[in-house]
Parts: structure tokens; sequence; C-alpha cells
């Protein structure tokens, strides 16, 4: 039976700072005196209150903590459950708080020990781990991921740039507007100058903003401060949201 330990339960916050910390000695001296902790959630199960994993504590934001890939392997070895979801709003693993952290170590440690690498249950449209690592531009995991062989949709390719994936979608069939729209806004995104203008000379609309922020193509390039990329929208006629 799950144990569930309440976040200001003194073990709950001695399990923290060894984790946090990278206190091995601390951490596995906690697991062997209290019975289930590496099974344990923390936080109260109560409906519409999230509890996490040890694993979870671990690849929290902004994560990376000191010897993380041995901290990994010391939950994982004391039983800690690998794919284990986050219980609340979203049901994300591990991997998928690893990915939105940028946490390389973690995450290959993760992999390595037989993490879903295309676990659903993301905050970004119930999506994988790439789904994050994308949207919230973690480019070393997200690259990180592509090594381990995890797919990506027309968005995700284009946020990173890979023009082997993306040129795909649109050797037979056109893919749906907002499709090619989005994938254009992932580009720009990204900072990949050479997808931005193959999608957008496929019809993209260079002034296209989505349903989640208020950000045209060109405010997207701004804010991630791509300057050559802002240059070449510049003289293809990008506009700003607030300009529009």
């Amino acid at each position: 039976m799950t144990q569930y330990i309440p976040t200001d339960d003194p073990i709950a916050i001695e399990v923290t700072a060894a984790i946090q910390h990278g206190d091995e000695a601390a951490l596995t001296q906690l697991l062997a005196e209290n019975y289930g902790l590496a099974t344990a959630r923390i936080g109260k199960n109560i409906p519409g209150k999230g509890t996490r994993t040890l694993l979870h504590i671990l690849t929290d934001w902004p994560a990376n903590f000191p010897n993380g890939a041995i901290t990994a392997a010391i939950l994982i070895k004391a039983g800690a459950e690998v794919n284990a979801s986050f219980n609340g709003r979203h049901q994300e693993t591990p991997l998928h708080w690893a990915a939105s952290s940028d946490d390389v170590e973690v995450l290959d440690a993760l992999v390595a020990a037989g993490a879903d690498i295309e676990a659903r249950g993301a905050v970004i449209a119930g999506g994988t781990p790439m789904a994050d690592a994308t949207a919230f531009g973690q480019w070393k995991t997200a690259f990180r991921l592509v090594e381990h062989g995890a797919q990506t949709n027309l968005f995700e390719a284009s946020t990173l740039g890979l023009m082997d994936r993306i040129q795909p979608y649109f050797d037979s069939t056109q893919p749906e507007q907002d499709e090619i729209n989005s994938a254009f806004w992932g580009a720009c995104h990204g900072g990949r100058q050479i997808a931005a203008e193959f999608i957008l000379d496929k019809g993209a609309e260079i002034n296209w903003v989505p349903g989640w922020e208020e950000l045209t193509p060109m405010d997207v390039a701004i804010r991630n401060g791509n300057e050559d990329l802002v240059r070449w929208l510049k003289t293809r006629g990008a506009e700003r949201f607030r300009e529009m």
C-alpha cells in the first residue's frame, strides 16, 4: 500500500533535502530506516492536490541537483518506480520533469533504468517528455531525447530544425493549415531559420498567433534572442503582435 507523507512531515523534509543536496549517505540511511519510503508519495492524498514521488522531487524544477544520476540510481535500486506518474492535474512522469528542467544527467539515468520515453501526460497537450522539452525551450534534453530514439510531431521537429523529420510531412499530403502555422511558429521559437524558411515556403502564415500566448513568430524569435532570424523575418514582412 502506498504511503502518503505530508510535505511538512520531518521525514519528507529530510528526504527532500538529501535528494536536492545529493547527500548519498543521508538518503541511503533514510531509505534503510523507513520502510516503503522509496515508493512513498509526498503530499496529502486529497482530490485536486498533487502528490510526488521521490524521483519527481529529484527532477522538479530547477532540478540539476548534485549527484543526480547517483541519486536516481539509489532511489530506483530501493524500489522507486521510474514510470510513476504525478498524481494531480497532469500525469507527468519523472522523465517529463527531467526534460522540462534540461537535466540531461538524470534524463540519461532514467532512460537507462527503463523510463518510457513516449509516456503521455505532459502539461503540454498531454504529450510526451519531448512535448515539454520543446515547448519550454529545453534544447539539451530535447536533443538528447532524439538521441535516445524519441519520436517527434511536426511542431517538435520544427523547433529542433530536424529537416529529415520535417520534410516527410510535406512529401505526400499537405498538413492542415494550423499544423503548418504551428510548425513555423515552432521553428521561430527554436531559432531554426532553415526550417522556418522551408515551412514558410509551404504556406505558413507569417504573423500567425497561437492559442497559448499572444506572440507572433517575430515576437518569439525576439524573446529568445535569435537576432539573425529576426532580421530575416523582417525582410519577409513579419510583424509583432502589438503592431497588428
